[in-house]
């Protein structure tokens, strides 16, 4: 598929989120919209969306559930095809529902990444780290996002879902399918494709062959009201943990290390006060948000004198919100101490 992008007219009426040169730094460009007197943008293009910049303001799309549904979360719409045959209702529960679904969606994922859950897989993925880091030290040079960020997240989610490791080259490259190529409907629903008819063949592995401590096992097992869950919600859960908890993974784990390379004071900072870790990585995680979604408006709605239509796509920008000057002190200055955090 060709790609052939018109110029961007005026970042007011006419973004183009997918512009190759705004995806390497949308920053200027989100404090422009933001800082003007219109500062949720519209565009026409990819059938049309809305771009709130401002905390405030996304913040209450955010929370709106009943204005703004979280039923669609892509800016893009869905890709033909998308919802047919053995893909229809598989959506990515909990993000793409709105209450009271939300609610039992969310209850029965929560346990999955409880403190005392995640710390089942807390040694090995240190060992997995030290690994991969054996595997160049010796060279003395690597690329940090090639080389060790985007195989950590692929093979713990896996180990998660009991899955074979040796599928990683095949799940990064379905990742990607998803998430990278956004106007080509072909690739990404072929990807999406391969995703749940991967799912599928494991549920399929498990109602013969049931196993203990099994993630997918215990979702297939779960009930809500006395019946067990859909097979939709498990293959959902399922493609969620696998596209959005390896893109913004390794997305947060690269940009750390981006910044990290780039400023010594800041690594000097953490090694003489590692008590500072835990609030340093949501500083990293404010200023390098790596992750957006989009709501979709319920009903005909003027919203900060903007009027929009019931279907319009909004897309929250994170990355803008977390760098509005109203909300954070010199926001895109990273401070690994910064106190008053609510990213």
């Amino acid at each position: 598929m060709t790609d052939i992008r018109k110029p961007v007219a005026d970042l007011l009426t006419d973004y183009d989120i997918f512009d190759p040169e705004f995806v390497k730094n949308p920053y200027p460009g989100y404090s422009e919209i933001r800082e003007s007197q219109c500062p949720i943008a519209h565009t026409d293009r990819y059938q049309g969306s809305w771009l709130p910049t401002r905390y405030e303001d996304v913040v209450a799309i955010a929370q709106e559930f009943e204005t703004f549904t979280s039923r669609q979360i892509l800016v893009m719409p869905p890709a033909e095809g998308r919802n047919e045959g053995a893909y229809a209702g598989v959506a990515a529960p909990p993000i793409t529902s709105d209450p009271p679904d939300h609610h039992w969606h969310r209850r029965l994922i929560l346990p999955i990444f409880s403190p005392q859950s995640v710390a089942k897989y807390e040694q090995g993925t240190r060992d997995l780290c030290n690994a991969l880091i054996d595997e160049f030290i010796d060279k003395g040079t690597a690329d940090a996002a090639a080389d060790y960020a985007q195989h950590i997240p692929v093979r713990v989610i896996a180990t998660m879902l009991g899955v074979p490791l040796e599928m990683e080259p095949e799940f990064t490259e379905w990742v990607r399918g998803v998430l990278e190529n956004m106007t080509d409907g072909e690739v990404r629903i072929k990807a999406f494709r391969n995703i749940v008819e991967f799912f599928i063949g494991q549920v399929e592995d498990r109602k013969k062959n049931p196993r203990e401590n099994d993630l997918i096992t215990e979702l297939m097992n779960a009930e809500v009201e006395g019946k067990k869950v859909p097979i939709e919600y498990v293959l959902g859960v399922c493609q969620l943990m696998l596209v959005a908890g390896i893109d913004t993974t390794w997305s947060a784990i690269g940009s750390c290390m981006w910044h990290m390379a780039k400023h010594p004071e800041h690594r000097k900072q953490l090694r003489e006060n590692p008590d500072l870790w835990p609030t340093a990585i949501e500083e990293l995680l404010r200023v390098y948000a790596p992750v957006t979604m989009a709501r979709i408006v319920d009903h005909d709605i003027e919203f900060q004198g903007c009027p929009m239509k019931a279907g319009d796509r909004v897309l929250m920008a994170f990355p803008a919100a977390n760098r509005d000057p109203r909300q954070f002190e010199n926001p895109d200055e990273v401070i690994l101490d910064r106190e008053n955090n609510r990213h």
